[in-house]
């Protein structure tokens, strides 16, 4: 199944009028970087296990950072409407924005911790790379190993980088 799409100015103005409930589908460390005033939090891993309060014939408009996730999840989406009309914000959050609505922003939050996985994944590659070539051949198995986890992260869901990153100091505050 999929949802229809309702552009980011027609979202905007059901909000003002009071006429949709707007849900946001990022997790919460995203969230906390940016989110839209007014929205509700319904991380999409938690999908299953959490109610969602729909008033009486009120549309529901879902949205994550691209649009891209509440795609994929319209099905489940539209079953968690509970029979109301349910729409995806076209092009979700970066869309919002393009449009120049109302985006609440905290810039002290940490960076979601797949963006540090990826920068941390990167620099370690690069620096095995570099450290191959430049300082002793033996190097290059640093850059292995991180590829090796990214594919056991892929195949298995179990990112122990992401994990071990949760951990640390300046993600605490959004956990």
């Amino acid at each position: 199944m999929t949802l229809p799409t309702i552009s980011p100015d027609r979202a905007a103005a059901m909000l003002r009028a009071g006429e949709a409930l707007l849900v946001d589908l990022r997790e919460a460390d995203e969230r906390a970087r940016s989110h839209i005033p007014g929205s509700a939090h319904l991380p999409l891993s938690r999908l299953a296990e959490a109610e969602l309060a729909v008033q009486q014939g009120q549309p529901v408009l879902f949205h994550c950072a691209s649009g891209a996730r509440t795609a994929q999840a319209a099905d489940r989406l539209a079953a968690r409407a509970g029979g109301a009309e349910a729409f995806i914000l076209e092009g979700g959050l970066a869309a919002w924005k393009r449009a120049g609505l109302p985006v609440s922003e905290d810039r002290r939050a940490p960076l979601p911790l797949m963006r540090q996985v990826q920068i941390a994944a990167g620099s370690l590659v690069l620096a095995g790379v570099l450290l191959g070539a430049l300082v002793a051949p033996a190097f290059h198995a640093l850059s292995a190993f991180v590829g090796a986890g990214l594919v056991f992260a892929g195949v298995s869901g179990f990112c122990g980088m992401a994990n071990l990153l949760a951990l640390m100091p300046w993600n605490r505050r959004t956990a």
